[in-house]
């Protein structure tokens, strides 16, 4: 079948899934923005590449399927340059495709040419593969190997370039082979390590399932939970897998909470699934698991052979596809018919009545709103099935303690902490769920006003996101670290914004639903009409200055992130 080179990269992007494509539509990608569309493609052309890597990773995260962002030859593809390095550290598979000049160009030694780099060494570390299309027939070896490396071991993102020169060789290729005909596509664990871990599991008393990002990621959430039933015992959210099993909402414990922790230092086993085991939980060594650590036994479900061993040591080590190894790993446990333990029920009542002490014991003054009441307000009668995405420091913060939704989806930078994320996440993640689930922002205004001009992306998409920015004015937790490291604020943390900047005209001017709060009793009506107006919305509410920077809740285990994991 004859075709041109962007025809056969969009047939092969489509054998593996993918079927939106992220970038500004430059010269470069002009004949492949229309052929997409022809093909039936979505098409989305964000206001900033950087923007448009973490949507098309927003949309990974609530698929699964690899996202595509493409950036024209040099500021386009710089523009790239940041949001690579956080698609490496968040583990994110996707694909950079970057536009560039004839190849004549990369021997010619003048000087002054426009629009040209060298650009592949700017990702070389960031990339688990970087491939240049020197010629057309190239191209099917080169995704199938970007393909291959992004989704082998811990996905990670990858870079193609695509030369102008290669731009209208015409191909004669057959169509398109499956992924399983390129690389692995399924990984179960080795049977003998599936019956050591059993045998652990079997004389354990007290074992945690620590369920991290890579579970939601994979959409695995029913065969994890299948899995958690059989285990019957408390589910441990890893900072970066903060949400919830289908159905195990009750016995489902934040790592850093008061029940998470008794969990933690009593169990005698830990089976970690979709987790780094990295710093935020302490390398699964110091802090919180101190207690115990000499007589805890760990399994281990893990992709990359690399990591066993690395941050702790595993007895069970069950390496493959966490969505092969769930399955295989439930059928022999439910022979062991475990039932709930004492510990377990009594950890379910526990956890209720914190959950219940803190809706309590949190501000109720009408204004200035404390974030903690923002949090609960926000949140407390957001739809049941939504997806939750937080952004920023001390809002997000304080929306993980105080938030009044256990989601089934929660996305946001966790690995990187990287600010701005959250309006184009997003975006990836409402085109991923279309019209069948709401998706709803969380964010400070610092980390919205990074990102504020894809509003219009939204707008123009028709997208129905809704946005409640806590709008403090100033770097809210900057201000804490200031204050907490110094005793002081530096001039650039200083709350001197001040509330003249308002979010919710530079919505209405965008063509969004926008609106303003400053009193706690009206912030869950404000919600509920942007819900209901069914377009893109931003519910501005300025929040307490002071306590956003100094009342944050876990500021000591969040500080504890620092300093080699806390031990």
């Amino acid at each position: 079948m004859s075709q041109f080179v962007h025809d056969r990269m969009l047939e092969l992007m489509e054998a593996e899934g993918l079927k939106t494509l992220f970038g500004i539509p430059d010269p470069s990608f002009a004949a492949m923005f229309i052929a997409a569309e022809a093909r039936g493609w979505r098409v989305i052309a964000p206001h900033h590449e950087q923007a448009g890597a973490f949507m098309a990773d927003g949309q990974w995260r609530m698929t699964g399927i690899p996202g595509v962002v493409v950036g024209n030859q040099g500021p386009g593809v710089a523009n790239l340059a940041a949001a690579a390095i956080c698609a490496a550290k968040e583990n994110t598979p996707t694909l950079f495709i970057a536009g560039q000049r004839q190849r004549i160009f990369e021997q010619r030694v003048r000087k002054g040419r426009f629009q040209y780099t060298h650009q592949p060494r700017y990702f070389e570390a960031a990339m688990k593969y970087v491939g240049v299309i020197e010629f057309a027939e190239q191209v099917d070896e080169i995704f199938h190997e970007a393909f291959r490396r992004a989704l082998s071991g811990t996905p990670g993102p990858v870079y193609i370039e695509y030369p102008m020169s290669v731009m209208q060789t015409p191909l004669d290729l057959p169509p398109a082979p499956p992924p399983s005909a390129y690389r692995l596509t399924h990984q179960a664990a080795d049977p003998g390590q599936i019956a050591a871990a059993v045998e652990l599991v079997r004389v354990a008393k007290a074992p945690i399932l620590l369920v991290g990002q890579g579970v939601f990621i994979s959409r695995a959430h029913e065969a994890v939970a299948e899995l958690a039933r059989a285990l019957e015992c408390p589910v441990i959210q890893t900072p970066g897998g903060a949400a919830v099993l289908p159905g195990l909402e009750h016995r489902t414990f934040p790592y850093a909470s008061p029940v998470g922790v008794e969990a933690v230092a009593r169990a005698d086993l830990v089976i970690a699934i979709g987790t780094e085991i990295g710093e935020p939980i302490h390398y699964g060594v110091g802090r919180h698991w101190a207690q115990g650590e000499t007589r805890r036994k760990w399994i281990y479900i893990e992709r990359d052979p690399l990591a066993i061993g690395v941050n702790r040591p595993i007895d069970a080590p069950l390496v493959g596809d966490l969505r092969d190894i769930a399955p295989q790993l439930t059928a022999p446990l439910r022979a062991l018919n475990r039932k709930p333990s004492a510990e377990l029920l009594a950890a379910e009542t526990a956890f209720a009545a914190f959950k219940s002490l803190l809706l309590d014991t949190a501000s109720t003054r009408s204004t200035p709103v404390h974030p903690a009441r923002f949090a609960i307000e926000a949140t407390k009668d957001l739809p049941r099935d939504a997806v939750l995405i937080r952004d920023g420091g001390s809002v997000s913060i304080f929306t993980g303690a105080y938030g009044q939704i256990a989601p089934r989806d929660l996305l946001w930078c966790q690995n990187f902490g990287h600010l701005g994320t959250g309006l184009p996440h997003a975006i990836g993640a409402q085109i991923a769920v279309g019209a069948s689930r709401r998706v709803v922002l969380i964010t400070g205004d610092s980390s919205f006003l990074f990102h504020i001009s894809e509003l219009e992306t939204a707008v123009r998409k028709k997208l129905p996101v809704v946005c409640i920015v806590g709008c403090d004015y100033s770097w809210g937790l900057e201000v804490a670290v200031y204050k907490g490291a110094f005793g002081l604020q530096s001039p650039e943390t200083e709350a001197h914004w001040g509330d003249q900047v308002r979010l919710d005209k530079v919505a209405e001017g965008f063509g969004a639903h926008g609106e303003f709060v400053d009193r706690a009793e009206d912030i869950a009506p404000a919600v509920a009409r942007a819900l209901n107006c069914g377009r893109t919305a931003v519910v501005q509410v300025a929040i307490d200055a002071l306590a956003n920077a100094t009342e944050v809740p876990g500021f000591e285990e969040f500080a504890s992130w620092y300093g080699d994991g806390g031990y």
